[in-house]
């Protein structure tokens, strides 16, 4: 199984649209994880037209997208539960320690956040907490990303692209 990764797309304020490298790599995932910030429901509808779609809100998203998505999911694929959340419910603006806390009491492989648009893939008490960074608003990185997970025989796997 291979997901496609994102999250602070942004979109339209930050970018125009998913950058084409993202696409062209999404083409081939059989499931795509947005950690929030979309803020155009349309960008579901855009990568859906790749493979399904697994998404939650940020705090920049509207009232609408915050009802529609929700704040955090897990999800089950094949026994590795994967949570999702954007990163910004919790104390201070620490994503990763938010992105901890708010799956602290659930039995979890792998948790996808954002918020920071600052990369990040480790592994954390055996739980890979993962945010791809930003292909649309890189902030202060060098580099725009997205990520790409891998679950093979009940393990997960993340790596970060740079571009």
């Amino acid at each position: 199984m291979t997901i496609g990764v994102v999250s602070d797309t942004h979109i339209p304020s930050r970018g125009k649209a998913i950058p084409d490298i993202v696409l062209k790599e999404f083409r081939s995932v059989d499931m795509i994880i947005h950690a929030g910030d979309l803020l155009k429901d349309y960008v579901v509808y855009e990568l859906e037209e790749l493979a399904p779609v697994h998404a939650v809100a940020g705090n920049n998203d509207d009232l609408f997208m915050q009802d529609k998505l929700g704040k955090k999911k897990i999800i089950d694929i094949g026994g590795v539960k994967i949570g999702i959340t954007h990163g910004h419910i919790g104390y201070g603006g620490n994503a990763l320690k938010n992105a901890i806390n708010i799956f602290k009491n659930d039995s979890v492989n792998c948790v996808v956040f954002g918020h920071s648009h600052i990369p990040y893939n480790e592994e954390i008490d055996g739980v890979l907490f993962f945010n791809p960074g930003s292909p649309t608003d890189k902030r202060r990185q060098p580099h725009y990303s997205y990520g790409i997970i891998k679950i093979k025989d009940k393990r997960v796997s993340g790596q970060i692209i740079f571009f």
